[in-house]
């Protein structure tokens, strides 16, 4: 026997306004990848102290020119898809009062034990499709940071460190931390 949540529609790919009128308010973050309904559970306190930390890095570094936004916030990349990361940073005027509904310049997705496969993958290959300039990945369990960036329609390794060594790229603006000091 097959169970569906209520108030979704059945034998189709899902949408936007199937999201929008969905309208839970349970602690889950509810994204939408390829028309595919991803649930999330609230993240772990390690999770929100790594987020909580770069969050405040990328706001000391990042120009007036661009915006760094923590989750929940939607990326609506089409009708189908609509992500959250867990930060994000885009041109200013990019975004609308209800979205950024175009691909940022940067996403970041803390890894979870619940996330890591969605993360890694599904969410990495459809940002890297929609033209998301840099993706970056934070394991706040091993410490560790993983940057890549679109080069030539494809996402490349452009910096990785772990622990105490210096984690430093200059795209989408000169930025250097340690991926240790995001788990003190």
């Amino acid at each position: 026997m097959t169970t569906r949540a209520p108030g979704l529609p059945h034998g189709r790919p899902l949408t936007r306004a199937d999201l929008d009128a969905l309208d839970p308010d349970d602690g889950h973050r509810y994204e939408l990848i390829d028309g595919v309904l991803i649930v999330s559970p609230a993240p772990r306190h390690i999770h929100q102290r790594a987020l909580g930390n770069l969050h405040l890095v990328l706001r000391a570094a990042a120009t007036g020119a661009v915006e760094v936004l923590f989750a929940p916030f939607d990326v609506a990349l089409a009708d189908d898809t609509v992500m959250q990361p867990d930060l994000l940073v885009a041109q200013r005027e990019a975004f609308t009062a209800r979205d950024l509904p175009t691909a940022p310049l940067l996403a970041i997705e803390v890894l979870s034990p619940s996330t890591r496969g969605i993360d890694l993958l599904l969410k990495k290959d459809r940002l890297e499709r929609a033209g998301c300039a840099n993706y970056w990945v934070v394991d706040p369990d091993e410490p560790s940071v993983t940057a890549w960036a679109l080069a030539e329609g494809a996402f490349r390794q452009a910096a990785r460190a772990t622990s105490e060594e210096g984690f430093e790229v200059a795209d989408p603006f000169p930025i250097r931390f340690t991926p240790a000091s995001l788990i003190v």
